[in-house]
């Protein structure tokens, strides 16, 4: 296997275990046993936890990113797609997404994740933009995403459905939208 398709594997490994136990606690050995590499090859691309976690990061962002710019985050798309292809990336990835925004296990890693997520979010600020002119794109944006990422977490912890049995997802999603643009 050549080096970068050691790493390549090694990354694939570590999503595939984190998926599987829903855990950032996973380890090297598992992840190198699992992409059929000696217990020491990931100490090579990976120096510390952090650079690997930092590396799984990444491909959920850049998961996310394909999903958001299928549902048209790129152009003057309904917005509302946006918020549900948000969503249910997920309900689809949970451990993915949760990993993505834990700041405390991933400042450091050396990934370079805001070269991956900032993009994302400027998107997002175009699209409101573009939707609606005349409000600031920014604060809009923010209050959007807050909104979203709210259901995004709630509704895979479980939290949304103890709190209010019987919600409708979609009408809660069409609400956040349009609360944030007025």
């Amino acid at each position: 296997m050549s080096g970068s398709g050691t790493r390549d594997a090694l990354v694939q490994a570590g999503i595939a275990l984190l998926e599987e136990t829903g855990s950032t606690e996973i380890g090297l050995r598992e992840i190198a046993r699992r992409a059929g590499v000696s217990h020491g090859a990931p100490r090579r691309w990976f120096p510390t936890r952090k650079a690997l976690l930092g590396a799984l990061a990444e491909v959920g962002l850049r998961d996310l990113a394909l999903t958001l710019a299928a549902a048209g985050d790129s152009r003057d798309a309904d917005i509302t797609e946006w918020a549900r292809a948000y969503i249910e990336f997920a309900w689809a990835r949970p451990a993915v997404f949760t990993l993505i925004f834990r700041h405390d296990l991933l400042e450091g890693s050396g990934a370079g994740l805001r070269s991956v997520s900032t993009p994302l979010f400027e998107r997002l600020v175009t699209q409101v933009r573009n939707t609606r002119p005349e409000l600031d794109p920014l604060t809009t944006a923010t209050a959007l995403w807050v909104g979203v990422h709210g259901i995004a977490v709630l509704s895979t912890t479980g939290a949304l459905t103890l709190a209010a049995p019987g919600v409708d997802i979609d009408d809660l999603i069409r609400r956040v939208v349009r609360d944030a643009l007025g």
